[in-house]
């Protein structure tokens, strides 16, 4: 496959600026992926496409405030810096990124906060835009990262060309974040209320969580042609004993395995081994996954409506058939559902 495949004509209007009001009650399409059959139906109405006994696996990771503004020694200039994870602790060494990234030298200083109350200093580049900080704080680790996470912001995508409001605290991130590390919230699973929880639970469905904090790798261009060429940021992930003995005694019973998101889907198939069963890990995955290719762990998979060239939208038409998904997508504009991490949802089944 090729990068050009996945153009499409995107009007800006239908890239969700805010939230539906109620989580549950996105829109949601239903494509079959085997005949490309297309349903309209609300999210809450998921729950008629599975049984007692089948199961969701969904996405724990919780997303940190990590877009924080800073001033430069001396000139005083703005620098944005976007933290993307934690790479000392001890240290207090962060991998971020800078905006502009042409004014920030090794050796400078960046003061945050009215008072300067945290103060950074570059000891690396890692690419053109990305440095190494390392934050000067002489008080506990709890108190820097307080102070720290007080400074952020919640780092909505750039498709969001809004500044953040108090909601997005609590609507850019899942009813059952836990693990701390993500960059940006995993968009299926945004969906899910706690009265559909309850209601998911009460017929017998089963959920359990992997966590995978979603990086900016997700939404990082594409700049080749030939897919095979581009590699993947790593993400870091974790699948425990428990939830692999879970999934593979489903997958024995031939019950439908629901993956809540890419990032999910991701990484079942970065464990699963050629016998369909999938073991427990916890480490990094940069595995980029496009058409063609077999899965052998999920056979239905929840995710939102993504953005022309995305590695996320090349996933979804891997599971759900390129053929299928694009016209699926064409069906979508036409009927202005909402795109983007706020946007409404698709069932693949």
């Amino acid at each position: 496959m090729k990068l050009s495949q996945f153009k499409f004509k995107l009007p800006e209007e239908l890239i969700a600026q805010h939230p539906a009001p109620h989580r549950d009650e996105s829109r949601l399409m239903v494509v079959n992926r085997k005949t490309g059959e297309i349903e309209h139906r609300i999210f809450k109405d998921i729950i008629e496409y599975f049984d007692e006994s089948d199961l969701f696996i969904m996405n724990n990771t919780k997303v940190f405030p990590a877009r924080l503004y800073g001033n430069k020694e001396k000139t005083g200039a703005q620098i944005e810096v976007f933290l993307l994870r934690e790479l000392n602790r001890e240290m207090h060494l962060w991998d971020v990124l800078v905006e502009p990234a042409r004014k920030i030298r090794i050796g400078n200083k960046l003061y945050f906060g009215a008072h300067h109350s945290v103060v950074a200093e570059v000891i690396d580049n890692t690419t053109s835009r990305g440095r190494t900080l390392r934050f000067l704080y002489d008080g506990t680790y709890e108190n820097f990262k307080r102070n720290l996470f007080v400074l952020g912001e919640t780092p909505l995508p750039r498709t969001i060309t809004r500044p953040p409001e108090p909601e997005d605290e609590e609507r850019f991130q899942t009813i059952f974040a836990e693990h701390e590390g993500a960059v940006s919230a995993p968009g299926a699973g945004l969906h899910f209320s706690r009265e559909l929880m309850k209601r998911m639970e009460i017929k017998g469905i089963d959920t359990t969580f992997i966590t995978s904090h979603m990086s900016l790798g997700n939404f990082r261009e594409i700049d080749v042609e030939d897919l095979t060429k581009h590699k993947m940021d790593s993400e870091q992930m974790v699948i425990t004993p428990e939830v692999a003995e879970l999934v593979n005694k489903k997958q024995a019973e031939h019950r439908r395995i629901c993956a809540v998101g890419v990032t999910v889907m991701r990484a079942l198939e970065t464990v699963a081994g050629t016998e369909g069963r999938i073991k427990a890990y916890e480490g990094w995955t940069n595995k980029f996954i496009f058409p063609p290719y077999d899965f052998t762990i999920a056979n239905a998979m929840i995710t939102n409506f993504h953005l022309p060239y995305s590695t996320l939208l090349m996933m979804t038409t891997a599971f759900g058939d390129y053929d299928h998904i694009m016209n699926a997508y064409e069906v979508a504009i036409k009927e202005g559902y909402r795109f983007g991490v706020y946007g409404d949802a698709m069932l693949i089944i």
